[in-house]
């Protein structure tokens, strides 16, 4: 088992050696700079309050048990389904993939958060210090295996309806509630961090290095066990055998277009990954609006329909991608009106959730009327455009569906594309809203017009780009999802002929440009409209009262200069124009 093991580990070290390079590597590198900080913060809590550590520890238990959900399934460097064939006892396999998934840069940096776990003991005396050290180990080896078996359950639950509905609706409150987790830490410094937080199994850690010996004890007993589930979900994985699809109703349709309705409603209804992501938007967006109902307010119930849209859109952000190369059929059927005919099925699919969860909540809290009906209107037609247009300008290659067994949450190799594409999504489609949204603030009802005026202008025009870019790069685009590598013979990578500043402040402004834009602009102005004032990190709410408006407007200006900023340091350039190499 040790040969194994060590055979994995050097594998995986091997693969990643010469995987990160060019916009990957760079990723890679942003991404462990903010996990450094994340950890040093954490590390400062040893300092401060062993309670506040203990809180520390469960959310960095959070972010492994779902961050991989979010992020295409994980680490997939090595599969199970590479070492299918070499007859390999399932407890052998688990132990060989545990070896390997401890190298990298998210075990490193966790193992640097863990260190507070030392810093604990040194404050206590000898021996809590020397328990510490086989406590990071035990403790890193459970934030890893609850990360696999939870990767491994979800996937399991995503072969059955009723299990990709149930994980979907989960792991959108869980997010919901990280994302409101001001509100938490709110009432945290009100009643105190929970006692619960020692006794999960985050803190039993911190419990062994404290005199608590059967912890130490505990945390092995509870890698042997989950050793074992994952080496018997291993097994479920990779000799699953592939359920047939029911019988249904043959598709009908008068039309080309209605063809694609009735196709795309059918895939709506079928595909169990788009399943578990409709209720993952719903949950997300019913959560994150009752959040603050622990504070006694629900002015932000309303807005439940609205975020449900903005997360649905941004969840079906790579939608050519998805559906892998099944491109060919849109692409020999000229006469069909693609685009349109998928416009219509996602507003068939999310229009009547939204509306019905919108107007149902907004009635219940009061209003505010104008306001909700106009960013209605706006963020429908506005997602409706944007769903079709970024996939066609950004498709990042899917796995075709029906190679998705081994692991349903991965539908793409460029995890790091998908989340990208996300958070732009995010942010384009909040900005379709911006104008009927402040319409409303300054004329009222006139607001509600506006809403419905740049809907239906970003569906129509946003649909228009997107079918003309079919028509112009259709055969490139089928080229993308097949090999995935994009053909430099007729389209040209502008990220990739960046200098690394350029890459660097363009990768800084297109992924933190939300921060000041959403929470410290556009919900601090909400915030002070609703007399919400002094609320944790939302600077606007602490200000004087002639400076509220201002300092969220600065941050909303702020937010949206660094989008123009980033878009305007990737966006393509004419031959002759090109950026000169560092």
């Amino acid at each position: 088992m040790a040969v194994v093991a060590l055979t994995m580990a050097r594998m995986k070290l091997a693969v990643l050696r010469h995987a990160f390079h060019g916009r990957r590597a760079h990723t890679a590198g942003t991404g462990a700079a903010l996990g450094v900080l994340s950890a040093l913060g954490t590390v400062y809590l040893a300092f401060v309050d062993p309670d506040l550590l203990a809180a520390g520890y469960a959310v960095w238990l959070l972010g492994w048990l779902l961050g991989p959900l979010f992020m295409g399934g994980g680490d997939e460097t090595l599969r199970p389904e590479y070492f299918s064939l070499l007859g390999l006892p399932p407890r052998r396999l688990a132990a060989g993939l545990l070896a390997a998934a401890f190298v990298g840069v998210a075990p490193l940096v966790s193992l640097g958060a863990l260190l507070g776990l030392l810093v604990a003991g040194v404050r206590l005396g000898v021996a809590n210090a020397l328990v510490a050290v086989p406590a990071m180990v035990l403790q890193l080896a459970v934030f890893v295996l609850l990360s696999k078996v939870s990767v491994a359950v979800v996937g399991l639950a995503l072969r059955t309806r009723l299990g990709a509905i149930v994980s979907g609706l989960l792991n959108g409150a869980v997010l919901a509630a990280l994302g409101q987790i001001w509100i938490f830490f709110w009432a945290f410094g009100q009643t105190g961090v929970p006692a619960a937080v020692w006794y999960l199994p985050s803190g039993w850690g911190l419990l062994a290095v404290r005199g608590r010996w059967w912890a130490l004890a505990a945390l092995a007993v509870l890698v042997l066990l989950l050793l074992a589930v994952w080496a018997a979900l291993l097994t479920r994985r990779v000799g699953a055998a592939r359920a047939s699809a029911r019988g249904r109703r043959p598709i009908t349709a008068g039309t080309a277009t209605g063809a694609v309705v009735a196709k795309e409603l059918r895939t709506w209804s079928r595909d169990l990954v788009r399943n578990h992501q409709f209720t993952f938007a719903l949950s997300y967006g019913l959560c994150f609006a009752a959040s603050p109902l622990i504070l006694g307010w629900d002015g932000m119930l309303p807005y439940a329909g609205p975020i449900f849209i903005v997360m649905a859109a941004a969840m079906a952000a790579n939608l050519y991608g998805t559906d892998g190369t099944a491109l060919w059929l849109t692409l020999m059927t000229p006469g069909a009106s693609d685009v349109r005919g998928r416009q219509l099925a996602w507003l068939s699919v999310h229009a009547p959730v939204a509306i019905v969860l919108t107007v149902a909540l907004t009635a219940l809290t009061g209003g505010p009327w104008p306001l909700i009906l106009a960013l209605l209107p706006a963020l429908l037609g506005g997602a409706a455009g944007l769903v079709p247009l970024i996939s066609a300008y950004a498709l990042v290659p899917g796995t075709d569906p029906h190679r998705r067994a081994g692991n349903p949450l991965r539908t793409s190799e460029d995890d790091g594309g998908l989340t990208g594409l996300a958070y732009l999504m995010l942010a384009l489609v909040i900005l379709t809203g911006a104008p009927a949204a402040l319409a409303a603030v300054w004329y009222g009802w006139a607001g509600v017009a506006t809403g419905a005026l740049t809907g239906a202008l970003c569906c129509w025009g946003f649909g228009l780009l997107a079918e003309r870019r079919l028509r112009a790069h259709g055969p490139e685009l089928l080229h993308v999802m097949r090999t995935g590598r994009k053909p430099h013979t007729t389209m040209k990578f502008r990220f990739d002929q960046l200098s690394k500043t350029q890459k660097t402040i363009a990768s800084w402004c297109l992924g933190f440009g939300a921060i000041p834009l959403v929470p410290q602009g556009i919900l601090a102005a909400v915030f002070v409209a609703n007399d919400m004032l002094r609320h944790s990190w939302f600077l606007a709410t602490y200000m004087p009262p002639g400076l509220r408006y201002p300092v969220a407007a600065a941050f909303i200006l702020l937010g949206l200069a660094m989008y123009g900023a980033g878009v305007w340091i990737v966006k393509p350039r004419s031959p002759g124009s090109g950026p000169s190499r560092d």
